[in-house]
Parts: structure tokens; C-alpha cells; sequence
């Protein structure tokens, strides 16, 4: 049964610290209210029993349980090699520029608006770029513009980053859209590095396609990047792991990630196998109640005349138009009527907020009733 925990506020949640001690609901950051599934609480709480944490192995069991889910719920073959463990998918993200840093390229390309991370580059590697192409509105559903991606792309661009599902627009990319993205990635020689993070929160009931198993140029320069932690809700708990099938690109991943990142937590671990191994239920009550609250949220979005919201087919985060509101920062705005969303600045769409819908019914009820009252507001605002 998926339950809810009614504590965070007084625990050290960062989603709650931000706004600790002010009438604020927190529905920025992309974690939920739900419990972990009994079956991932009872692992941890035999493994803690132990009563020994040293330093973690890669487990065979912790292969199986990936390789298997894969096999189960993508149809993708992938074997123990192609799995190199993470402490989270941020790092492998900025491995991925690393190793396009090492070929001799100082360029990655990617559509916004898009999750910050794929938007922005660490420091540590000097005279790296990183350039955004719009996608657009077509028949009420986001797409990408391929020609101007295409645009972006010059002698000096060696890594194509790829959020599938995307993240915040909530798009699930159709096999054709994946084919261009294949297609201009084998035309210009770019690695792919594929976040598909949120590809257990497909809401549409349309299955994952991993891009790295669209063809066989697909899997040689794809590094793909998975966790458990948005859909079982242990993103705390830091394990993910990448999937690279090429060997060579598979060594200049190491390369570049050797003493830059520490062992995976072996709580992590313990969780991402009780999660992949008995977590389908609890995952499948999860997405019936996720659907019933996309619902929701997307009709009282575009009730309020004011904002406007597509549908969302994956990820428990809507993306919402505020333009219209005619109000300078609406995520400050909202944000002093009792409602904290993450502004859509960062994602590259300035305008645009994004809510996250991964909590109880009354929490999100509320919050779109303060949304309301606030549009309401900015109405009467106005002369």
C-alpha cells in the first residue's frame, strides 16, 4: 500500500529545509512524499542488522537485479561489463563531458528547456560549452527542434545529452524522434549520454525504449544513466550506474571517473536491489495514483485561464506556462502565496515554473487551491 510520510518537515529533507518555518508547501525538487516500498525498508533494516558498513563491492546480485530489470521491462539485453556503478547520475553526466573532453571536443549540445544539470558544467573542465535549442509547441505537445539542435552543432561539439523521459516538459519521445536523434548523432560522430532516470514514471502507458538499443551505432556511442532513486523515492541513499556497451568507450568512462567519485553507499545498493527485484508492485500502485494526480493537476492548471500545462506522459513534474500571469518572477510569485516551485530559469525557459505532483492527494489539493488564489490575486492586481 503506498503511504505517505507526514514527518519531513522535521527531518533533514532538503525539499523541506528550504522553506523551513514559513507557510510555504515545498513541491520543487524532484523526490516525493511516498514511503520506500515495504520491500526495500525490510532490506535495509536486515542490512543494518549486519552491523558492518566498510567499504561496498559490486555485487553480482546487484548486476542481476539491473540486467534484469532491463530485460523485463525494456527488452534490452545488457551484460555485468556494460554496468559501471555511480553515486548518482549528476556525475555521470559530467563524466560523459569528460570523456568528450579527453576525444579532443569541448562541446555538448542538448534541447531546453532541460533538467539544470545537463544545462550547466562543473568548473573542473576549463573551456567546456554547453549549448541549448528550444524546443516548441506543436499541437499542444512539445517537440524538439531538430534543425536547431542541428544548428548548434560545430567542429568543436563531441557529446549529445539526452534526457529521456525529458525532464521538466514530461515528454515520452516517440521511436521516430529517437531515430533523429540517432541519426544526427552517427552524422557527427557526437556521444550520446542518455539520463533516463525517470524511465520507470511513464504515465502513458507507452513503454521505455533505451536509446542505446535503437540500433547498433546507437549502442556503441551511448552512455546510458539510470537509478532507482526517482521512482522508489531513495535518491538519499546515492546509487545509480551507467550502462556503456562499447569497451573503449567504457574505458575512457573509467578513465576520467577514476578518484573522482567515491564507492556507491552500500545501503544504495542494498535498496536498488529490493527495489528491482520486488518493487513492481509497490511501483505500480505508485503510477495509477501519480496518473490520477496529472489528471488532476493538469484541470486545474488550465482552469485558472492564466496558466497552461500539456499532458504529462512520464516523471510526477508538470511543466507550467506563467507567462500569461503577467507577473516578473512567477516563481517568486507563487512562492509568496504559499506554493515553492522550481523557476523555470534554470531548466532555460524563464516565465515557466515546475510543480511536482509526487505527493498525497490533500498536499497537491492544496497547493493548486493556493495556485488559484493566486491568479486571482495577480488579476486584481492589475488596472
Amino acid at each position: 500500500m503506498l503511504r505517505s510520510s507526514d514527518t519531513r518537515a522535521q527531518s533533514d529533507s532538503d525539499k523541506w529545509h528550504k522553506y523551513s518555518g514559513r507557510n510555504i508547501l515545498p513541491m520543487w525538487i524532484a523526490d516525493t512524499e511516498f514511503l520506500a516500498a515495504p520491500a526495500i525498508l525490510d532490506a535495509l533494516q536486515e542490512r543494518l542488522e549486519h552491523g558492518v558498513f566498510g567499504y561496498g563491492h559490486r555485487r553480482q546480485r546487484f548486476l542481476d537485479a539491473i540486467k534484469k530489470h532491463c530485460h523485463d521491462q525494456y527488452g534490452w539485453h545488457i551484460e555485468d561489463d556494460w554496468i559501471q556503478p555511480l553515486t548518482g547520475v549528476v556525475p555521470g553526466l559530467n563524466f560523459s563531458r569528460a570523456v568528450a573532453q579527453l576525444r579532443g571536443k569541448n562541446q555538448a549540445v542538448m534541447v531546453e528547456p532541460v533538467y539544470p544539470h545537463l544545462r550547466k558544467h562543473p568548473a573542473l573542465l576549463p573551456g567546456f560549452t554547453d549549448r541549448g535549442s528550444p524546443c516548441k509547441l506543436e499541437n499542444g505537445r512539445w517537440v524538439p527542434d531538430f534543425a536547431a539542435l542541428e544548428a548548434n552543432i560545430s567542429a568543436d561539439t563531441g557529446l549529445l545529452l539526452l534526457c529521456h523521459p525529458h525532464n521538466p516538459i514530461g515528454r515520452v519521445y516517440s521511436d521516430d524522434e529517437l531515430a533523429r536523434y540517432a541519426e544526427i548523432a552517427q552524422k557527427h560522430d557526437l556521444i550520446v549520454c542518455s539520463d533516463e532516470i525517470h524511465c520507470d514514471l511513464i504515465l502513458n502507458g507507452s513503454r521505455h525504449r533505451p536509446f542505446a538499443d535503437l540500433s547498433d551505432d546507437a549502442r556503441a556511442r551511448t552512455i546510458t544513466l539510470m537509478a532507482a532513486s526517482k521512482t522508489w523515492n531513495i535518491a538519499g541513499l546515492s546509487c545509480a550506474f551507467a550502462i556503456i556497451a562499447d569497451a573503449e568507450l567504457r574505458r575512457d568512462f573509467q578513465r576520467v571517473s577514476a578518484g573522482m567519485t567515491g564507492d556507491v553507499n552500500v545501503l544504495g545498493m542494498t535498496a536498488t536491489i529490493a527495489a528491482l527485484e520486488h518493487g513492481e508492485p509497490w511501483r505500480q500502485e505508485m503510477l495509477k495514483y501519480l496518473r490520477e494526480n496529472a489528471e488532476l493537476t493538469e484541470a486545474r492548471i488550465n482552469a485558472t485561464g492564466k496558466l497552461h500545462m500539456t499532458p504529462v506522459e512520464a516523471t510526477y513534474l508538470a511543466w507550467i506556462d506563467a507567462r500569461d500571469l503577467g507577473v516578473e518572477n512567477p516563481q517568486k510569485y507563487f512562492e509568496q502565496h504559499g506554493v515553492g516551485m522550481n523557476d523555470g530559469a534554470d531548466f532555460g525557459a524563464p516565465g515557466y515554473v515546475r510543480l511536482n505532483f509526487g505527493c498525497p492527494r490533500d498536499m497537491l489539493e492544496e497547493a493548486l487551491e493556493r495556485i488559484s488564489r493566486a491568479v486571482e490575486a495577480a488579476a486584481g492586481q492589475k488596472p
